[in-house]
């Protein structure tokens, strides 16, 4: 079953200074097919085609629009132009809504993915020379565990308990390795040239890489990893919209997780929670956001 379309208004992002939002349509016109749900996504995986499938079943039918950069999808839920996003961990949408005081909410948990460290020129994390280069992402949210990776990794050393770090907070004398910031789309395409690089699963199939050939990647089950935590990211007002709550349901029925365990190759972990503890959880990720600033 193909995507319905649907066009996104280009938005302009209060935190991104210039950037032109623009978004891939997808399917048909249909709004007298029982409850339509806007949806918004910058996923084109899959488990869509199966989670619309079963969707559909129940007697929701989704409009998906399809974003073509992680900027997109909150502005767009929060201009009204979706209701309801999917595409995003804890972090980033704390990261969003204390840049934007904006209070966009979490109403259900989909899955924990694992970051990893991939390379083309090396084998293991041994392997790895002294003075190694490794590209990370510069989002800040997924730069910051991105060096959490690396330190766990044993590969370089955070100075002081940062919660947030950036690059400056490295320990360059305590370090095996350098790490240069790029853009999340350029870390799999930076393979050929680094040592090393720190790849967000979205790039994995794209870029034809095993996600199960990671040298390394964090522990999904570890509390620590709770602020990436994925989610349904609805406004606040309709947090307790029943048929926004049924999709939450429906995304962890059997065929909608075969379909993300086929996806993932089964990396991604399935996590069950609410909104109200994963409110809490992103409570915790914004105040540490703003005692950063």
């Amino acid at each position: 079953m193909k995507f319905q379309r649907v066009l996104a208004i280009p938005v302009l992002v209060a935190a991104v200074a210039g950037l032109t939002l623009t978004a891939t349509a997808c399917g048909k016109n249909d709004d007298a097919a029982g409850n339509v749900v806007r949806i918004g996504t910058t996923e084109t995986d899959p488990q869509w085609d199966v989670f619309e499938e079963q969707a559909k079943a129940q007697g929701i039918t989704l409009k998906i629009t399809h974003y073509s950069d992680y900027s997109q999808p909150n502005a767009a839920l929060s201009q009204k132009q979706v209701d309801v996003n999917l595409f995003q961990h804890l972090q980033f949408l704390g990261q969003y809504n204390v840049a934007n005081n904006d209070d966009l909410t979490p109403i259900g948990a989909t899955q924990i993915v694992p970051l990893g460290l991939y390379s083309k020129k090396h084998k293991s994390l041994a392997d790895i020379p002294q003075g190694g280069e490794i590209a990370i992402p510069n989002d800040p949210t997924n730069q910051a565990r991105a060096l959490f990776v690396l330190q766990a990794a044993g590969l370089l050393k955070l100075s002081g308990d940062v919660k947030q770090p950036t690059p400056a907070d490295v320990d360059k004398g305590a370090s095996k390795v350098k790490v240069t910031a790029v853009d999340a789309t350029q870390t799999a395409l930076s393979l050929a040239s680094v040592d090393g690089s720190i790849v967000n699963n979205t790039f994995l199939e794209k870029s034809g890489i095993d996600p199960n050939s990671a040298l390394y990647k964090d522990d999904p089950k570890n509390p620590g990893a709770e602020p990436y935590i994925n989610a349904f990211v609805t406004r606040s007002a309709d947090k307790t919209n029943p048929t926004y709550l049924k999709l939450v349901e429906i995304w962890h029925g059997p065929q909608v997780q075969a379909a993300v365990a086929k996806t993932s190759k089964g990396t991604a972990v399935e996590v069950k929670r609410g909104g109200p503890e994963l409110e809490q959880i992103l409570a915790r990720v914004q105040q540490t956001i703003r005692e950063k600033k």
